[in-house]
């Protein structure tokens, strides 16, 4: 069995437009060409500069939880190798916009060009950005949903809560647990903390 069929098996990947997107946007493109026979196999696994490409369990269970939909506008930071922002420009379709903020220049060239094999950058419907995510995108603000790969420290930054639109999410890790935050109102979130998960820290400025 295929990796992204256990996935289904095993209920981590449950919505059809999610599991689409998975089946279509193939990991091996988004590997460092040396480690690409590992693609099939379900663990993180290392992209350069201390960082890695998460484990696909992990991105399946996130983007689930973070209930992205065709036309919404999304921020992926810590984009990487730009699995996870391909996967959510699949997602959010023409109408909708991904934007991929990564603090190694190396790493966010590396993922622009890995999610160029889709034609999303082409098409305006991803761009990629060498900034710090803690302080979010306010340019493009606010956000539908904000995906973060890599684990805040302690809470999750002020610009996020500040940038999301009310009744939007963030999910990201903190320490080793995925939250999720729903946003209410201007003041009030909804959390659900899934502990048990492991990541490589936020780097911020």
């Amino acid at each position: 069995m295929g990796l992204i069929e256990s996935l289904i098996k095993e209920k981590w990947l449950r919505t059809p437009r999610i599991i689409q997107a998975f089946q279509k946007i193939k990991r091996v493109d988004f590997l460092p060409e040396k480690i690409k026979d590992l693609a099939e196999l379900d663990q993180a696994l290392p992209i350069g500069f201390g960082q890695t490409i998460s484990q696909p369990l992990v991105v399946a269970f996130m983007i689930e939880n973070l209930n992205p939909k065709e036309g919404d506008k999304i921020l992926d930071i810590g984009s990487g190798s730009g699995w996870t922002t391909a996967l959510l420009g699949e997602i959010v379709g023409p109408e909708g916009k991904v934007i991929g903020i990564e603090l190694i220049p190396e790493l966010m060239e590396f993922g622009e060009k890995n999610v160029s094999k889709y034609n999303f950058v082409k098409e305006g419907r991803v761009k990629f950005l060498c900034r710090d995510g803690s302080k979010g995108y306010r340019e493009e603000a606010p956000f539908d949903k904000i995906l973060c790969s890599a684990a805040v420290q302690n809470e999750i930054p002020c610009s996020w809560k500040e940038q999301l639109k009310i009744g939007g999410r963030i999910v990201t890790p903190i320490r080793s647990s995925i939250w999720l935050f729903i946003k209410k109102s201007e003041k009030d979130f909804e959390k659900k903390e899934f502990p048990g998960f492991a990541f490589v820290p936020l780097i911020e400025k």
